[in-house]
């Protein structure tokens, strides 16, 4: 019964806070064969451009993502949902959340990097529409493992494209 009650929540992504870093670290190490370290979170969440999120259902955090802005794309650094939550669109919701702030004039992509191993994450993010587009040889410190660079660009919504044809339209005369 719980189960069913936790599927019919819906979950909420927040920023992430200094206390939720317990919660973030026992998803970190339940996911992971190699885990960043709660130093490795906070040197990377001190700089100006890193941001980190956490969904949380029912005032749990039950997955996070840290990401990287830069002048024309997201950059993906580390992405979990807990183990007991995976299949219920949880990680489905945070990508969603992350599209939401691309746009066609400024940002307009997602970047991941995905052990060659990862194959659920790999489908994971195959499946929201991201594409391997090279192969990053012994990318990894922990390992000589490669990696796949994937990407996931901008669609423009068709409001957005008809606006941008009028607009392209009376300029033209």
């Amino acid at each position: 019964m719980r189960s069913v009650e936790k599927r019919q929540t819906s979950v909420h992504i927040r920023w992430m806070i200094r206390r939720d870093m317990p919660s973030v670290l026992a998803i970190e190490e339940s996911s992971f064969e190699f885990p960043w370290s709660e130093e490795e979170f906070i040197r990377c969440l001190r700089q100006r451009n890193c941001i980190g999120m956490v969904a949380e259902r029912d005032d749990e955090v039950v997955g996070f993502m840290i990401y990287e802005l830069h002048k024309n794309r997201l950059h993906l650094l580390n992405f979990a949902v807990a183990v007991a939550y995976r299949r219920q669109s949880i990680g489905g919701t945070m990508i969603e959340k992350l599209t939401s702030k691309l746009s066609a004039d400024r940002r307009n992509r997602i970047m991941l990097e995905v052990r060659e191993t990862n194959l659920d994450a790999q489908l994971f993010f195959k499946g929201l529409g991201f594409r391997a587009i090279s192969v990053l040889r012994d990318f990894y410190e922990d390992t000589t493992e490669d990696a796949y660079l994937m990407q996931l660009r901008y669609n423009s919504s068709v409001e957005e494209r008809t606006a941008i044809d009028d607009t392209a339209r009376r300029m033209a005369g």
